[in-house]
């Protein structure tokens, strides 16, 4: 890469775990109505953390937030004052213990909080793909000049739609069954400019189809208090669905007069909506690309499925166990309501953990 050419890179990343853990087989013993149905073996999801409802603790949305993009920035290079833009990918907005907020915005009590006076700062919402589109944007932002180097960040307080689904679903078919794979963390990320070729994103692009819009909703609860989640599982997960990711990225491929080739990356992401889920967009993948898939990485069984933060929580905790190397190049997919699918592949080779 000449030196005059803009990209950015995975600078530092960060996370916020919660301690309490929840297995599935406790989170279905409070149904009351899905005893014999082995919802570990459909989500594959075995634990999840949930974070502590005291107020005091501070790990609501926010308090997650803070905390993942503290941990960032322990291992950053930068101060918070460095910073150029901070922003906040939550699709929970859990403040003060259990206030759901939209103003101010995240990103600017979170760039108050850690220092960052004098950076921009905004919130964006696109479901899980949250923080998948504001790397997507803050790319865009260093690539042209327009900033250095910034943070994008998120916590998700998700068992809140778990809590309403063990009160409310009356079986394995009912909408709110995918609920039941979702859990709590928060997670940070620090980008700046690349200026080694063994060192950035290559490209990050998505896509919205939105007649789909309707197959994955989050609201009030029509039944009870508390905020619910409403999925057609079978229409999310069917094979057209499925494919839309390896079909944009063959198109996104094919603009730069290249095919798909499994050796081009050492690792993937998907989405960790669940094992099931993972194992069939990988085939789909291999199917639609005729190529085999690389090393599949995953946390879906001890965090569940952690929205907006999940591909990060996954690189995190790979990396940090060495069971991911730096030097590698990883292709990170989204998979959201939107429906909202992509690409992102980087080569990360010097990102503080």
């Amino acid at each position: 890469m000449s030196t005059t050419e803009r990209g950015s890179r995975f600078e530092a990343l960060g996370a916020h775990i919660p301690a309490h853990t929840l297995t599935t087989r406790d989170l279905i013993g409070r149904t009351g109505s899905l005893h014999g149905v082995d919802v570990q073996r459909i989500t594959g999801v075995v634990e999840r953390r949930v974070a502590d409802p005291d107020p005091a603790a501070g790990e609501d949305s926010f308090g997650m937030a803070l905390s993942a993009a503290r941990d960032a920035l322990a291992v950053s290079r930068y101060e918070a004052a460095d910073l150029d833009i901070v922003i906040s990918a939550s699709i929970t907005r859990f403040k003060d213990g259990g206030r759901f907020t939209f103003e101010p915005s995240f990103a600017a009590s979170l760039a108050r909080e850690l220092g960052a006076r004098s950076a921009i700062h905004f919130d964006v919402s696109n479901a899980c793909a949250g923080m998948m589109t504001g790397v997507y944007l803050l790319d865009r932002m260093i690539r042209s000049g327009a900033v250095r180097r910034g943070l994008v960040v998120s916590g998700e307080q998700a068992t809140r739609v778990a809590d309403t689904a063990a009160r409310e679903l009356s079986d394995s078919y009912d909408p709110q069954f995918a609920s039941l794979s979702v859990g709590d963390s928060g997670a940070a990320v620090i980008m700046d400019r690349a200026t080694d070729e063994d060192d950035r994103i290559h490209y990050v692009e998505m896509l919205t189809c939105s007649e789909y819009s309707h197959l994955c909703m989050g609201m009030p609860s029509d039944r009870s208090e508390g905020i619910a989640l409403y999925t057609d599982n079978k229409k999310m997960h069917d094979k057209d669905r499925l494919a839309l990711w390896p079909r944009f990225h063959q198109d996104l491929l094919a603009k730069a007069g290249r095919d798909f080739a499994a050796e081009d990356f050492d690792y993937v992401v998907q989405h960790q909506v669940g094992t099931r889920f993972i194992d069939y967009v990988n085939a789909t993948g291999e199917r639609e690309f005729d190529a085999p898939m690389p090393t599949s990485l995953a946390v879906v069984e001890r965090f569940g499925n952690t929205a907006t933060t999940s591909h990060f929580l996954t690189l995190r905790e790979h990396l940090r166990a060495g069971t991911a190397r730096p030097g590698s190049t990883f292709l990170l997919v989204p998979a959201a309501s939107g429906v909202v699918t992509g690409a992102l592949s980087a080569t990360i080779t010097n990102m503080g953990v």
